[in-house]
């Protein structure tokens, strides 16, 4: 059967930026959203969207700086206020009068968790699936109770530490960029021969090495502030885990001590990588749709919960 296809692009005014969107399946079937990391475009959801277009009223978006949405200067048009700021518009423009299931990966989990564990959208989110991208006011706190001498963590905190090296990298001037316009090239081969993508997929974008340049801004607006001076950040939503054991970038313990902030969570580990959503498709819909239809079907049987206090 041949898979749906996306509508065309939906353009929705944000905070003075456009965004472009893209739905499937019918309007009125549960709304679920999908909001992409560094350095992908809407593009990297397509495969999960057209497993879940029977089931759900799906819509992947372009973030700002990304794809064929606008593409802001300077830091402050990158700040998480201006992400939230965003998701509302989408969330006004697709489902204004339903909660959506919303769906994040890396960076796009990052500032999803800031609507998440806000008051701005409050009642506006029915589930979040959090992939590879914790909450940075978490991972703050986390870091002042595991990095110490002796503390049992600090072994995987280090790890942790050594994998996050690209961070630094992100804040030096014109070096970011110089790299991605002259080895962008080789991000699909990158993709393909160690994260287990498929070489069909359509990804990456032909605007990559624009949108990596762009999305250096996230990392350089958002994470020292929000790691050096973490907020208390507990939510009422109910929050899935999916993580992908062999991330190279975001390890498991980022998403120790979690259950500190949420009372309902649940944890899926698949045997993938970072990219997950491209390399095992079928799994993450599967998963998506299984907690979408518990919280839509009203159970309030608690999740698992394997606990990593904080």
């Amino acid at each position: 059967m041949t898979a749906p296809a996306a509508r065309r692009p939906r353009r929705i005014a944000a905070d003075g930026v456009e965004l472009a969107a893209y739905q499937w399946g019918a309007s009125t079937d549960p709304p679920v959203v999908l909001v992409h990391g560094y350095p992908d475009t809407s593009a990297v959801w397509r495969p999960v969207a057209e497993r879940l277009a029977d089931r759900f009223h799906v819509t992947a978006f372009d973030v700002r700086g990304a794809g064929a949405s606008h593409r802001p200067r300077g830091l402050r048009a990158y700040r998480m206020s201006r992400l939230e700021a965003d998701l509302e518009a989408v969330l006004d423009a697709v489902s204004p009068d339903r909660p959506v299931h919303l769906v994040g990966h890396d960076w796009g989990s990052i500032h999803s968790w800031e609507s998440v564990t806000g008051t701005r959208l409050a009642g506006r989110i029915a589930s979040f699936t959090s992939i590879s991208g914790p909450c940075l006011d978490h991972v703050g706190h986390m870091i002042r109770a595991r990095l110490r001498p002796r503390h049992p963590d600090l072994p995987k905190m280090l790890r942790q530490a050594a994998r996050s090296w690209y961070i630094a990298y992100f804040h030096l001037p014109l070096l970011p960029a110089l790299t991605w316009r002259a080895l962008g090239h080789r991000w699909r081969a990158f993709l393909t021969g160690s994260q287990g993508v498929p070489g069909h997929t359509p990804y990456p974008a032909p605007t990559l090495a624009r949108d990596a340049v762009s999305g250096t801004a996230l990392y350089r607006a958002n994470m020292l502030p929000r790691l050096l001076r973490p907020r208390d950040r507990p939510t009422t939503v109910p929050v899935q885990l999916i993580i992908p054991t062999r991330d190279f970038c975001v390890t498991p313990v980022l998403s120790y001590g979690v259950e500190h902030w949420t009372h309902r969570i649940q944890r899926r580990p698949i045997d993938a990588g970072h990219w997950v959503q491209l390399s095992h498709p079928e799994e993450v819909a599967s998963r998506i749709a299984e907690f979408a239809h518990r919280i839509e079907d009203g159970s309030r049987r608690d999740p698992d919960r394997t606990a990593h206090p904080i």
